[in-house]
């Protein structure tokens, strides 16, 4: 058995990491007045969301700094979801379009408060963990990981 030892591994950081890619590219049709404010707010979050998956993946010598950066992951996926909103609510994307990203960084948020409710099976060398319950790439949480 082999332990994952990266972020890239995990299908919440590609996930977030597409997410942000999409953003990115639709973002870039929005008129010019939004540049320094929805353009510039839902780039920044989708990409915070991103960035703090692999900030916390780096903190996890101790559960609770680890379990913190993905409560802030946590809360800037939701903000990207309420950007997505206006961004339907000014018609600068389509409703589709929307739905579809609004669907996508709710997994986004769900697979992140899953982890935060398993930071223990994340962190095998936080001092207050079992290191029996720590993931590894073929047990039955795998589901954290891209394929190989």
């Amino acid at each position: 058995m082999n332990i994952v030892r990266s972020f890239w591994e995990l299908r919440v950081y590609m996930t977030a990491r597409q997410a942000c890619a999409d953003i990115f590219h639709m973002t870039r049709k929005f008129p010019k007045e939004e540049r320094y404010s929805l353009t510039d707010q839902i780039r920044r979050a989708s990409r915070a969301t991103k960035a703090l998956i692999g900030e916390a993946w780096g903190r996890r010598r101790y559960r609770d700094s680890f379990a913190h950066k993905l409560v802030e992951a946590l809360s800037e996926a939701n903000e990207v979801q309420s950007w997505i909103d206006d961004a339907e609510d000014c018609a600068y994307v389509d409703p589709s379009w929307a739905n579809d990203m609004r669907d996508r960084w709710e997994v986004i948020a769900s697979s992140i408060s899953r982890m935060i409710d398993r930071a223990d099976l994340f962190c095998p060398n936080s001092p207050k963990t079992d290191y029996s319950n720590t993931i590894q790439e073929d047990s039955p949480e795998s589901e954290w990981f891209i394929d190989s």
